[in-house]
């Protein structure tokens, strides 16, 4: 028997706190994996009673591929899963032993429940409706203008608008610097 389930059974984690969100560490880029393993034994240790739903924090972003949007998923949190469980000897040892996972998210072997105020935020992240965009611009970056009426410009980015993938680019026109508001895909980081 390993340390954490000794510990586990010597009092140190409370089995009685109900039912309640936990963050679940995995390795990065192995969430969706751990999910599906997760679901699968659940299903085949019968433990449906006590762990209810494994989630992968993602929300839907828009990033550009050859100068066109497009959406991708992207994990809210990376290395981590949340799973809606009660914690008893049996489901504690079900998640934890599951491949990828390296434990749950708290102090020593004992799993800190998510409050529901942080739950809360990460429901709202990713049931957001608009995607939003992907950003590789800052202020102050130099882009060239590739499309549009000011393409072949080179400008100075002066405003950033993720939510709506547009900028404000400062050009140079008749010796005057002159705003003009680009589509993410209308320029390129020179």
């Amino acid at each position: 028997m390993s340390e954490e389930i000794r510990e586990f059974k010597k009092g140190k984690q409370d089995p009685s706190q109900g039912r309640n969100w936990y963050a679940v560490h995995t390795y990065s880029g192995y969430e969706n994996a751990v999910k599906e393993a997760l679901n699968q034994r659940i299903e085949s240790m019968i433990m449906q009673d006590k762990i209810f739903e494994v989630i992968v924090p993602e929300e839907t972003e828009i990033i550009l591929r050859k100068g066109k949007p497009v959406q991708r998923k992207k994990c809210l949190f990376p290395g981590y899963v949340l799973v809606d469980m009660i914690v008893t000897d049996d489901s504690w040892y079900v998640v934890r032993n599951t491949p990828n996972v390296t434990g749950f998210v708290g102090s020593g072997t004992i799993p800190v429940p998510v409050t529901p105020e942080e739950f809360g935020i990460v429901k709202d992240r990713m049931g957001a409706e608009e995607p939003k965009f992907k950003a590789d611009f800052s202020k102050g970056d130099i882009v060239k203008i590739v499309d549009g009426p000011f393409a072949t410009f080179e400008g100075v980015v002066d405003v950033v608008n993720e939510e709506k993938g547009k900028l404000k680019v400062l050009v140079t026109i008749f010796d005057r610097e002159t705003p003009v508001e680009l589509s993410f895909n209308q320029v390129k980081k020179k």
